[in-house]
């Protein structure tokens, strides 16, 4: 480890209060955490506008000719309500509809009927699996490879995703199914901005979605229903059972719970043995007894597998294997090519699948080269124990390997990265108690959060980093060299999220570890210790932040020279810190010279160049010399779109900078749109709480009520000043200088006072430290 520097007339409607529509040739917005606003082409946006459907357009993961009985009521009733325009709850997402229940009632297949039974009223239905926002990213990413097959196919994922929406808002009448929707709040943009079509959403949570849409529980099947779907699986439609046969299945369904997918599983396992029900019933009770208190789904679905697993061992000892492995990935969407090292061909690989598709076990995609597992069969087999103390549940160790082998190198391209990252995720936020630590899973956790970094989605790999650091805290140590790198890399991780009560006692942990393991003056050390102060910054904590930076300036010019970068990036901090504090006769030469030796050292158009160049504009800026600060800024952020892209955090930080500006010198009519448009990109990139995008909205904010405009201005402080104690506290002074811009905007409200200016505050640079080597010793 040497040093903690990175590694290498439109026609076009939206509604909603975080709405987006634009044509022509201006970028489009996609809604969602880890979201991009993209530019389209002007011919690319036309096709959006002109392609049309075929009839019948979908991409629903079934079909409906499988049994389904006793949902008729329910499918009637999310009808009515979809096509209900005039729910009162609903005003602002109107045709949208939400179910929920616990795994295994049949959410999905109730979502696929209604789709099936009803996708010729629609333009198009399409079906997105929405655990994750970057799931559903992904699926409307599909949509345009489907609608515009002469353009997509060589396009990434979000410039696919963003003319899929621009589709959708140009042609109304369509179905978009969200499965699985693990947090409500992921749809709000989506609802916003796509009013004209129905939005059906299933989720295992009943709560969170009073402001998205409303609900409807869906309980277990009554029992004539459970009864009639288990006769009609375990003895093949069109087969009348005996009523001896009824009895027997009537008990067994009672045993099952009524739940949905255990009677499917258990019906699968009848029909494809030819096991009696009665047998069956029998077998059941010698796994486990009747659960008391109620339908507990995991242990209902395990007193099934126990022989069913052992049917399937019987027939393919290789489909277990899989199965195992399969747990502890994403249930959605995994690729046969990740499965394949766990066979010995491609052959021996499709008839083991085969087997576990026989037994309702997993399902395929419409291509068959993914497969999907329900979370309730992950749920059970993640929870049965390893052999020993020191050994992997089953299937752990092989999915380890898996993910290990597949992880692409760092130059891979964005797809093949993003098919697999909510199955590296997923692997590591299942990590069992006491399981085995190995540096090597270690490494694939860091190799997916770098790749998550480079897109400037650091918050998003806390999970990943967290993973990685017990793993080398367990097998090197806890102050190991590549262990205290890996505690640093979370902190960074926690404060690009926002989360500094997690990410300053971390790096006050590792500044001190740093010092007894490498020394006082050590270049990773005094990277900490930069990081540190740089934290104490963002906390509102210049007395601390100040005397830590200047210490850590002195010794970065001592130890690595007057011009090395992270020596340039400590002096750029500094300054940041003096100007915080209002000393400008220092902050601006400290700005100037650093810029200057960035130049030299790093060239005109690297990003630490750019934000310092930033950095320099708004000391101008606060100096009251807008005539210097309003040039360098337009000049900066011209820079940073070609540089970094439109949606990077620091082209986004940029452009609210220069609205900042503008609003300065009086020029409102540019200064609002520009924070309007800042404002939306920050909640689709960094998050609805994360402290630049509050900056952000306070300074729209603040905009509104210097053009006179009360009525938005109000209520946007007011959402501000609640979200800033929530995420910063009561006494961080972005609190302070909410609960002062909402103070003089009510007094507005009843006088004619102007306020102070609410000053917009810089935000200091943090250096990403690098990985330890891919096999340390």
């Amino acid at each position: 480890m040497t040093d903690r520097s990175a590694p290498g007339g439109s026609g076009v409607q939206a509604s909603g209060a975080r709405s987006i529509g634009v044509g022509g040739d201006v970028g489009v917005a996609i809604s969602g955490d880890g979201a991009r606003v993209v530019m389209l082409p002007a011919e690319v946006v036309r096709w959006a506008r002109d392609v049309d459907a075929p009839p019948g357009s979908a991409n629903l993961p079934g079909s409906a000719s499988g049994v389904f009985v006793g949902r008729e009521d329910e499918l009637a009733r999310l009808r009515r309500l979809l096509a209900d325009e005039g729910e009162a709850a609903v005003t602002q997402v109107s045709g949208t509809r939400a179910i929920h229940g616990l795994g295994g009632i049949g959410k999905s297949t109730l979502a696929l009927h209604y789709a099936h039974l009803h996708r010729h009223a629609y333009t198009v239905v399409w079906w997105l699996n929405a655990a994750t926002t970057e799931q559903i990213v992904t699926g409307l990413a599909s949509l345009a490879l489907r609608l515009c097959p002469q353009w997509a196919p060589t396009a990434e994922v979000p410039e696919r995703a963003a003319w899929a929406i621009l589709w959708l808002q140009w042609h109304p009448g369509w179905l978009l199914v969200f499965d699985n929707v693990e947090h409500p709040d992921d749809l709000r943009h989506y609802l916003g901005t796509l009013p004209d079509g129905h939005h059906l959403a299933t989720s295992r949570t009943g709560t969170g979605w009073h402001a998205i849409a409303p609900t409807m529980p869906l309980g277990l099947l009554d029992a004539d229903a459970a009864v009639s779907l288990l006769c009609t699986l375990a003895l093949g439609e069109g087969q009348t059972p005996s009523p001896h046969q009824r009895e027997e299945a009537d008990a067994l369904a009672a045993e099952l719970g009524y739940l949905p997918l255990a009677l499917e599983q258990a019906g699968a396992y009848l029909f494809e043995t030819g096991t009696s029900l009665a047998d069956y019933r029998t077998l059941l009770g010698q796994v486990m007894d009747t659960a008391v208190g109620g339908i507990d789904p995991e242990r209902t679905i395990a007193r099934i597998w126990r022989h069913t697993l052992t049917a399937v061992e019987h027939r393919n000892p290789q489909a277990v294997t899989l199965l195992d492995a399969m747990a502890w990935l994403a249930p959605d969407d995994i690729p046969r090519t990740l499965l394949a090292p766990l066979s010995p061909d491609t052959r021996t690989l499709g008839e083991a699948l085969g087997v576990l598709h026989s037994y309702n076990m997993i399902s395929f995609s419409a291509d068959r080269q993914s497969v999907s597992v329900h979370r309730l069969v992950q749920a059970v087999l993640r929870h049965r124990p390893a052999a020993g103390p020191d050994e992997h549940p089953p299937g752990r160790q092989d999915t380890e390997h898996l993910i290990r082998q597949a992880v692409p190198t760092q130059d891979t391209n964005a797809p093949q990265w993003e098919r697999l990252l909510p199955h590296v995720i997923a692997l590591a936020v299942t990590t069992p108690p006491h399981s085995p630590a190995s540096i090597e899973t270690a490494y694939a956790y860091h190799a997916t959060a770098q790749y998550l970094y480079r897109e400037g989605r650091d918050a998003h790999s806390i999970p990943l980093r967290t993973a990685a650091l017990v793993h080398y805290e367990q097998v090197l140590g806890d102050t190991h060299p590549h262990t205290l790198t890996s505690r640093n890399n979370l902190a960074l991780a926690y404060s690009e999220a926002g989360d500094l009560t997690h990410a300053v006692p971390l790096l006050e942990a590792t500044v001190a570890q740093d010092v007894q393991v490498l020394g006082d003056t050590h270049p990773d050390t005094l990277q900490s210790r930069n990081n540190l102060a740089a934290a104490y910054y963002a906390a509102g904590d210049l007395d601390r932040a100040i005397p830590l930076l200047e210490a850590t300036v002195a010794q970065f010019e001592q130890v690595l020279g007057d011009t090395h970068p992270n020596t340039l990036q400590s002096r750029n901090n500094l300054a940041s810190a003096y100007e915080s504090a209002g000393d400008l006769d220092r902050a601006i030469p400290l700005y100037e010279a650093t810029l200057t030796q960035y130049e030299q050292v790093l060239g005109d158009t690297h990003p630490n160049t750019l934000h310092s160049r930033n950095n320099l504009a708004y000391a101008y800026y606060a100096a009251g010399d807008l005539d210097r600060a309003i040039p360098l800024y337009e000049a900066t952020l011209t820079q940073y779109e070609q540089v970094l892209g439109d949606t990077h955090p620091n082209t986004l930080h940029s452009r609210n900078s220069l609205a900042s500006a503008y609003e300065s010198a009086g020029d409102l009519d540019r200064a609002i749109p520009l924070y309007e448009a800042t404002l939306t990109q920050y909640e689709q990139v960094l998050g609805d709480t994360h402290p630049n995008t509050l900056h952000s909205r306070n300074n729209l904010a603040y905009a509104y009520y210097a053009a006179g405009d009360l009525d938005r201005a109000i209520p946007l402080l007011e959402a501000t000043l609640i979200q800033r104690k929530q995420v910063l506290g009561d006494t961080h002074p972005n609190t302070l200088t909410s609960r002062n811009n909402l103070a003089h905007a009510r007094k507005a409200a009843e006088t004619v006072e102007q306020p102070d200016t609410a000053n917009p505050a810089t935000t200091p640079d943090l250096q990403h430290p690098s990985a330890p080597p891919d096999q340390p010793e």
